[in-house]
């Protein structure tokens, strides 16, 4: 059987995600412990002790999502005793999710996807403060959200399953795209999020993302990674450029996760804290496998009950 890796993009970080494999497990420490120096700045303590304000702050959760997943990916290798590319067919990530997924792949070491990550969050947060927001669009289609995003002139930022989109644009624009799907019937909840991702008011921020990666050199990927961009394998060439066009444009997650499936992948495994991709990957294709390794438990379930019948 064919098995395929997602990681999480923003909304699933916690305060306190992480810390009970940080105690545990030395391979988790060093990864916590290695971004703290390359940051120098104790991200780890944001981490596990907040405020939420602080870990929610963009420039903050990129990064530390991504050295959460690390950390239970490396929990996960060791305590199935194999690299995931001796196993795993496929990787992919929901927006930030992608550096994980680069940095799993082996494509992006570890320390520069930390640079970079603190890079991208800070230009995001900088990009358009205070003039924009993101909303959930619950019960529609993608068709659906590309209307409402062209009659209110804002941007389909997510396509993250048959029934669930999110929005994003300038605040008023947001209103108005809040009532006008309110009024056909479907449900809109705003998103407390620092700004507008995934749209054109983006653009500033890929400038100093573009020179931070063309000062960063990749591998070629062991594990094919499906880019969120196109919903696609992407080659080698592709990936600095689709890293810098996700910041404006939409995330193709439903289009990524049948990707996966058209590529044979039969189970799907959530590596990071939450299970919100778990839920949508089960949304989007329910004859897919999709389980969550998001603390020891749920590995050690998944190693000692299924992992044998599943490489």
């Amino acid at each position: 059987m064919k098995i395929a890796c997602i990681f999480p993009g923003q909304g699933t970080q916690k305060v306190g995600m992480g810390l009970e494999i940080y105690r545990d497990f030395k391979v988790a420490k060093a990864i916590f412990d290695k971004a703290d120096d390359v940051l120098g700045q104790k991200l780890s303590k944001i981490i596990f002790e907040g405020p939420i304000e602080k870990l929610t702050l963009t420039e903050n959760t990129q990064v530390a999502l991504m050295v959460c997943s690390i950390a239970l990916l490396r929990v996960f290798e060791e305590r199935a005793g194999k690299r995931l590319h001796s196993f795993c067919s496929y990787v992919a990530g929901h927006s930030v999710g992608e550096f994980t997924a680069l940095i799993a792949s082996g494509a992006l070491p570890f320390c520069d996807g930390v640079k970079l990550l603190k890079l991208r969050g800070k230009a995001m947060q900088a990009a358009a403060p205070d003039k924009g927001a993101m909303f959930a669009l619950l019960g529609a289609n993608i068709k659906v959200a590309t209307q409402i995003a062209k009659e209110t002139g804002i941007y389909v930022a997510n396509d993250n399953s048959p029934a669930q989109q999110v929005l994003s644009g300038e605040n008023l624009a947001i209103q108005k795209a809040i009532q006008l799907s309110q009024a056909k019937g479907y449900k809109a909840i705003k998103l407390n999020v620092s700004g507008p991702f995934h749209s054109k008011l983006m653009e500033p921020a890929k400038k100093s993302l573009e020179l931070a990666l063309a000062e960063t050199e990749f591998n070629t990927p062991r594990i094919p990674i499906v880019s969120n961009f196109t919903g696609e394998i992407m080659s080698s060439a592709e990936i600095k450029p689709n890293l810098l066009l996700q910041l404006t444009n939409t995330v193709k997650w439903c289009d990524s996760i049948r990707t996966l499936k058209k590529l044979g992948a039969e189970t799907v495994l959530e590596i990071g804290p939450g299970a919100i991709y778990t839920n949508l990957t089960k949304r989007i294709d329910a004859t897919l496998n999709a389980i969550t390794l998001n603390d020891t438990a749920s590995i050690d379930v998944f190693v000692e009950q299924s992992f044998a019948k599943v490489i």
